[in-house]
């Protein structure tokens, strides 16, 4: 769907020109000259442009872009005040310089006038083919091919720990604490912190990462999502190249949102709609910087749990409980051990060790390496166990020293994961070991069992967990978008709609008197419901314009009287096309709410969730961008927290769940064969017991017309 532009050049030039490089001391221009002229392995010429610099130091000086010596440059570095930019980026543009890193601050950020510029670099980006990252951004670290296009004075140091994984931020200061966080661990390779992302964004950079043959893990810190669709595609292709992705949302709040636009002039999102995106599409989201460092390293480290069941082994019965504590609170499983594996912890160990799941195997085992060696070996071999969680209580000096080299034995050729949870504030000699040798232990058994849920294939999570992790809100309802010309149709033209399109609707015709209404219900069979058909009337029940349970000729002429009356004087400037006489459904069945609603930053997404009353006093729903499969729509309905009303309870039987299934599929194709539709409710619709069907019952249709067209019903 889209084609992502090749950034080879960008992430590794060989010739570079710097423009506003600086020679006094501690400003951001001397900082990148310095990167660039001590602290990187270039490959080519460096060029600075600065008119009131009399000499570049280890680099030649120029006045002008326009004066530089023939050849390719492949990067300009931009490092002066906002009002110079554009006209730098259209020099470079004039000199065909395929890619500009703009350093500078002071653009949408900071107001309407730092719009205005970003505008007017965008459009030279559309004219003329230049590929902008920026601005206000620390620039782009290439720790993998040691070249720092970076005024960060830690780049030296980033650069001496390279790493499979490939980093992604938005803003300068998150990202150094995750680099930094990988200290003594797997490293980063590249790091991306596009600013703004007026141009080149992140779902450019995570595309970029997953085609990176040097890249397994990728870690992502966003503050907002301005092109969602390009986003989706960069996760499907990271996906379908086998590499992980670990995001933190920054702006699940408001607070955080209004934070993260003053910082980025970003769209923080919904944070709902986010988290489903990220779960529709394979993504791992962390809840803090800590959590994505922990997680992404267990995965760069290749120590990714096979299945959600733990095995605990330490010394301490005290550390044995907790562990499983937090395993259970987790949701995950305490995993049970083989009779071989029992039978092996019973010859090694003292007879008054605890070999069942916890394995207490006491201070007396400690004392040999082999033995614990031995012990971790078998408990990872253990075909129920997906991860081995080793919490080391305390600092004992030589003898944790002895326990971390059997951990570091063990490691190296265990079946399984080995996890080291390091417990005491005190990090001595045996830390060190662990940390030396890739197995950097996790200081906290809450974070460490977190991280281990984080990292577990969502396919062998306990079910209980997988609905756990969505934690939705409330769906927005269709109300009209206000900044958009929205018109709507009566529900009987809607539904007429929906029957064309095989979605299941009740047997209902529109009625334009009351004799008609009357001799369609008889037709229809009784009990009939009868709702007020009118396009300035999205919500029938406040204008009172909705009657059930009719049973008589003589009560459909009354209702008839009666809808009209009523909602005439409520809403007199309605026009009222008639009145829907519908068959009504026996009680037996669930209902459930449909929505679609156009999100700001990923387009389309389909709610499902517990409808009619529920609706509010639950907010029990789940969110899918379009268009879904029959699986998605099938792990939406799993992930409702009250999942358990469409099973069999007090005498009812299950709901048809395949059914409803079927219906979110085809509502998904209905809507997009039909892109004008912008916002649509389906509340209720009723899901009979298995085998009798789903059916929308009510159905509330906006659409939009495409930009410069002129309304129209749907």
């Amino acid at each position: 769907m889209f084609d992502f532009p090749d950034l080879s050049r960008l992430v590794r030039p060989r010739n570079i020109v710097v423009v506003g490089g600086s020679q006094r001391p501690n400003t951001e221009g001397a900082f990148l000259l310095e990167n660039l002229a001590s602290h990187s392995k270039l490959l080519g010429e460096v060029y600075v442009v600065n008119p009131s610099m009399k000499g570049g130091g280890t680099f030649q000086c120029w006045p002008s872009l326009a004066a530089l010596p023939p050849g390719p440059i492949d990067v300009a570095l931009v490092i002066v005040r906002a009002s110079l930019v554009l006209d730098v980026l259209r020099d470079c543009a004039l000199r065909e310089i395929p890619f500009a890193i703009v350093m500078s601050s002071g653009f949408a950020e900071t107001g309407p006038e730092g719009k205005t510029i970003e505008a007017e670099i965008a459009a030279l980006c559309a004219e003329t083919g230049l590929r902008v990252y920026g601005p206000n951004c620390p620039g782009l670290t290439n720790m993998r091919d040691t070249i720092g296009m970076t005024f960060s004075t830690a780049f030296a140091a980033d650069a001496a720990n390279v790493g499979p994984i490939g980093l992604v931020t938005q803003g300068g200061g998150a990202g150094r604490s995750v680099i930094q966080g990988f200290a003594n661990g797997p490293g980063a390779g590249l790091w991306f912190s596009g600013g703004n992302e007026l141009d080149l964004g992140a779902p450019d950079f995570i595309a970029h990462l997953a085609m990176d043959p040097t890249i397994e893990v990728i870690a992502v810190v966003l503050e907002g999502v301005k092109h969602g669709k390009r986003l989706i595609a960069a996760l499907e292709l990271a996906r379908a190249n086998g590499k992980p992705v670990v995001t933190l949302k920054v702006g699940r709040s408001e607070y955080g949102v209004r934070a993260a636009q003053s910082h980025t002039g970003s769209i923080a999102g919904a944070a709902e709609i986010n988290k489903a995106v990220f779960r529709q599409f394979g993504v791992i989201e962390v809840d803090d910087l800590d959590e994505l460092v922990a997680v992404t390293r267990l995965l760069a480290a290749r120590r990714r749990p096979a299945s959600a069941s733990l095995a605990i082994l330490t010394f301490s019965g005290g550390a044995a409980a907790m562990a499983a504590d937090h395993t259970g609170m987790q949701g995950l499983q305490l995993a049970e051990l083989t009779s071989q594996t029992l039978a092996h912890l019973k010859a090694v160990l003292p007879g008054f060790a605890a070999i069942h799941n916890p394995v207490d195997v006491t201070s007396e085992a400690v004392k040999s390496i082999d033995a614990l060696v031995s012990c971790l070996c078998a408990v990872a071999a253990d075909p129920h166990v997906g991860a081995v969680l080793v919490p080391v209580p305390a600092d004992y000096g030589e003898a944790t020293e002895r326990i971390a080299q059997a951990i570091v034995d063990a490691a190296a050729n265990a079946a399984s994961p080995i996890i080291p949870v390091w417990m005491s504030r005190r990090q001595g000699a045996g830390f060190d070991l662990l940390e030396r040798h890739g197995l950097a232990p996790f200081t906290s058994l809450s974070k460490a069992v977190a991280a281990i849920r984080k990292t577990v294939p969502r396919a062998a999570l306990p079910a209980a967990v997988q609905t756990r992790a969505v934690g939705a809100e409330a769906p927005r309802h269709a109300a009209g978008l206000t900044d958009i010309a929205c018109t709507a149709c009566n529900e009987a033209t809607a539904k007429q709609m929906l029957r064309e399109a095989d979605i299941p609707v009740p047997a209902g015709i529109l009625a334009g008197s009351a004799d008609e209404a009357a001799e369609i219900a008889a037709g229809l069979g009784f009990p009939v419901a009868m709702k007020v058909a009118s396009a300035q009337i999205l919500h029938k029940t406040e204008v009172d314009g909705v009657r059930l349970g009719i049973d008589s000729q003589e009560q459909v002429a009354a209702a008839y009287a009666g809808i009209l009356e009523r909602v005439g004087a409520l809403r007199p400037d309605a026009r009222i096309d008639g009145v829907l006489v519908e068959k009504m459904f026996h009680d037996g069945g669930r209902e459930m709410l449909v929505g679609i609603h156009t999100d700001e930053a990923f387009g389309r997404v389909m709610t499902v969730g517990l409808g009619g009353i529920f609706v509010e006093l639950m907010k029990d729903v789940s969110h899918r961008v379009l268009p879904i499969r029959k699986a998605d729509a099938l792990e939406m309905i799993g992930e409702l927290r009250y999942g358990a009303y469409l099973g069999e309870f007090r005498g009812h039987a299950p709901a048809d769940v395949e059914a409803l299934a079927d219906l979110l599929g085809k509502i998904s194709e209905f809507a997009m064969k039909h892109p004008e539709i912008r916002e649509a409710e389906f509340n209720p619709v009723w899901v009979g017991p298995t085998g009798e069907g789903a059916f929308a019952l009510d159905a509330l249709i906006l659409s939009a017309p495409a930009e410069g067209a002129v309304p129209t019903s749907v």
